[in-house]
């Protein structure tokens, strides 16, 4: 039976029933075929009037969801819409609940308002081992934390509510960030109390002892008395449990020892927080169950769509948290509540610890396994323990001389400050390249990329707010570190190519290399052309045009290379980029076949440019010898011929033998000629040769199967030489035979039918040679005839 028909209040009955159909129809829209959203049409994205008559549920419904998955189409890369569970309905239930019980009389909705607060303030105390607390439930992570402050100044400022703001110039307030806060908190605190910002104290990590991203708790203790001798008010301090870079967590224990000793707030937030729910807690995250408050977001945590985030807070006086905005008689406030009272009940206090249980399990699963890729060069560094954090952060990374093997490169006195900045670029780029290349492999695993002041670009997996909502499984977890490890040779290979592509580069004329930090393959080149201006940075046109044909010639080869072409870092001009290595490449050839193929490519540009003019000019010229030749061919056959009567009877008793005069272009020559030859001789082309096919050079000779820019096999060295000096001896002498028969056959051609013919037994021969018959006192082996080779 249908859960509903047990409701006794239909109204309730029917939202439960729409909600649940509402959100399958959004859901089954992912599934539609192109030709249903070939459908839709175009100008339902275009904002209209609106129409007289209303619509029905389900056509407004289905205009939701065009909008929602409309530029699928275009964008297919696009990530789709969460896949909502039964706890995800109840969340939503819970804001369309919200609506109709807010139409409930003022006692029984104060009464039901009531009892959503208090029950779901209670669950969470509990949970997170927060005794005798007060929740505010709040839309904005940040909002929880500016009532805590008005919380605090009016506290601390008794006169605050009579005076305003000249208590505070008075003694100005100071609240203490830290170093490795989210950014953005200290601006958003300050706009929102209307403070200046000399009232916010940055402390320093540590940079001696400890982790570099835990707050220095000395050098706190130093800002806070020289905050005192100067006449200001400590008056609030955030830590982290667990930032929100890589989710280390401050030594909250003797900072709360020194808050209690100067008076000052303590407020606590971070994803750790979420590991007080389990049975065993490491002692710098319990510490924060004793803290003053702190704000959680159970949402990413449960994979729960729509659910506000919680400020958990001690305070016994009901006056001023009034006063500072965290409570409220509204009972429509206290109803924020009520998606996550709902999905609460429906998780239970064993599903809500499993779902962390698992976040914990999967950051375990991935450190053992990132703990065996240690070898393969990719050393990683955890938050804390595997125990203690549900954040691993991670990177790649060249290893120099006298580096710190733990995560960051030192630099040492034999290597200059720009070597190594340099060469941190290019680690953040390939780390940038690995980052993309595994959310696009492995989707589910929720890795993010981001980038740090100290140690440059890392990759973070934080399962705690992606897991749930992604459904990050153990599979996903080993699929993300395979991925990992086949990526492993080409980061090296291409980092070890680095550097002799840049010096093969350099040392060939004709290509600049451009050091472009953002490029994570094997390095960027500009082919310098005879008219580059190397001083502008404007686009140049002639040299965009030689590197998209360079391109597709380095494409035609069919090598494991890949290339692309785009504006230099710094100018407009055009660059070609060499992709990713996934094998030894040979960065010789590579440049050789770069420089040579450009070149090959800007010379057939200038012919190409000369021939036009060559043509136009021969043009002109043949134009006049057509006229010259119409002009002495009517004096040659006179008046009276042209005249169309008498002209036909005159040439029908006496016929005009004339010679018919054609002109050729020789594009070699550049010059006209006639075509008298071609008449006399009766076939096109005889006594005409044409040019040689000029061969390229470069190509080195490569063994069967090898791919272009491979280095060849040491072991075989010696007999790929041999060979390949043999084959090519080989066809320098089938071209020599073929090219004395090819003369002799063409010297016979030509004295056929004139006087000096040759002897019937030099005839002989030639019809020997073409069938292809050995003539006894020919020396030459037997070979194909002159019309099969050419």
């Amino acid at each position: 039976h249908d859960a509903s028909s047990f409701i006794a209040d239909p109204t309730l009955a029917e939202m439960g029933k729409n909600l649940k159909e509402a959100v399958k129809m959004l859901e089954d829209s992912q599934t539609r075929t192109e030709e249903e959203n070939g459908k839709k049409l175009v100008s339902g994205d275009i904002p209209g009037p609106l129409q007289g008559s209303g619509q029905d549920m389900v056509s407004i419904l289905q205009l939701v969801q065009n909008l929602m998955h409309g530029d699928e189409d275009e964008e297919p890369q696009s990530p789709r819409i969460q896949n909502i569970g039964e706890q995800g309905h109840m969340a939503l239930l819970g804001h369309s609940l919200g609506a109709y019980i807010s139409t409930l009389d003022k006692e029984k909705l104060r009464k039901l308002t009531t009892r959503i607060l208090s029950d779901t303030t209670l669950w969470l105390c509990r949970i997170f081992r927060y005794e005798n607390g007060c929740a505010y439930f709040h839309e904005e992570e940040r909002e929880g934390l500016a009532k805590i402050c008005r919380l605090a100044i009016h506290s601390r400022y008794e006169d605050f509510v009579v005076d305003g703001f000249n208590v505070l110039y008075n003694k100005k307030p100071v609240i203490y960030l830290s170093a490795a806060a989210r950014p953005g908190l200290g601006q958003y605190l300050c706009n929102q109390l209307g403070l200046p910002f000399p009232c916010l104290c940055r402390v320093p990590c540590n940079t001696m002892f400890g982790s570099q991203h835990q707050m220095d708790v000395a050098f706190l203790e130093k800002l806070i008395k020289d905050d005192i001798e100067r006449g200001r008010l400590p008056l609030l301090l955030v830590a982290n449990a667990g930032t929100a870079a890589v989710g280390h967590t401050d030594k909250i224990g003797r900072l709360k020892e020194l808050c209690e000793q100067y008076g000052i707030w303590l407020h606590v937030e971070g994803v750790n927080l979420a590991t007080l729910a389990l049975g065993y807690v490491s002692s710098s995250v319990l510490a924060a169950a004793k803290c003053d408050s702190m704000t959680m977001t159970p949402g990413p945590w449960l994979g729960l769509p729509a659910v506000p985030a919680v400020t958990l807070y001690k305070h016994d006086d009901p006056a001023l948290t009034l006063v500072a905005g965290l409570t409220s008689n509204k009972p429509t406030d206290k109803l924020r509540a009520l998606p996550l009272w709902l999905s609460l009940q429906y998780l239970g206090l064993d599903g809500f610890v499993e779902r962390i249980k698992h976040a914990c399990q999967l950051v375990s699963r991935s450190v053992w396994s990132l703990m065996l890729l240690g070898d393969m060069r990719l050393p990683f560094f955890q938050v804390e323990d595997e125990l203690s954090s549900p954040v691993v952060v991670f990177r790649f990374f060249q290893e120099l001389p006298g580096s710190d093997p733990v995560f960051k490169a030192v630099p040492v006195p034999n290597m200059t400050p720009s070597a190594v900045g340099r060469e941190r670029h290019s680690c953040d780029a390939l780390n940038r390249w690995l980052g993309e290349q595994l959310k696009q492999l492995v989707p589910a695993g929720g890795l993010t990329v981001m980038d740090l002041e100290a140690e440059g670009t890392c990759l973070r997996f934080s399962p705690l707010m992606t897991a749930a909502v992604l459904g990050t499984r153990g599979e996903d977890v080993d699929q993300l570190v395979a991925c990992i490890e086949s990526k492993l040779p080409v980061l090296c290979c291409t980092l070890q190519l680095r550097e002799e592509f840049k010096q093969e580069v350099e040392a060939t004329a004709g290509l600049l290399y451009v050091d472009d930090p953002n490029w994570p393959g094997i390095g960027v080149v500009r082919y310098e052309h005879a008219n580059d201006d190397k001083s502008s940075l404007k686009s140049d046109p002639e040299g965009e045009k030689i590197h998209a044909g360079l391109l597709k010639k380095l494409n035609e080869l069919e090598s494991d290379l890949t290339f692309k072409i785009g504006p230099e870092y710094k100018s407009m001009k055009s660059c070609l980029y060499v992709g990713m290595a996934s094998d030894d490449v040979d960065a010789a050839e590579l440049v050789e076949t770069i420089v040579a193929t450009a070149r090959e490519i800007e010379e057939n540009s200038r012919l190409l440019e000369n021939m036009t003019e060559v043509v136009r000019k021969g043009i002109q010229e043949a134009q006049v010898e057509l006229q010259k030749a119409s002009e002495e061919r009517l004096l040659e056959e006179g008046v009276l011929r042209q005249i169309p009567v008498v002209g036909s009877v005159l040439n029908w008793f006496s016929p005009v033998q004339a010679l018919q005069k054609g002109r050729t272009f020789n594009l070699t020559a550049g010059s006209l000629e006639s075509t008298e030859p071609i008449y006399v001789y009766k076939a096109q082309g005889a006594g005409v040769t044409l040019p040689p096919t000029p061969s390229g050079s470069r190509t080195k000779q490569r063994l069967p199967g090898q791919k272009p820019f491979k280095r060849s096999l040491r072991g075989s060295d010696a007999l790929s030489e041999t060979s390949s000096v043999s084959h090519i001896e080989d066809l320098e002498k089938v071209e020599r035979l073929s090219g004395g028969l090819e003369q002799i056959t063409l010297e016979a051609s030509s004295t056929e039918g004139h006087p000096g013919a040759p002897s019937p037994q030099h005839t002989d021969q030639t019809e020997a040679f073409q069938k292809g018959v050995p003539h006894p006192e020919d020396d030459h082996p037997q070979v194909e005839g002159p019309e099969s080779l050419r």
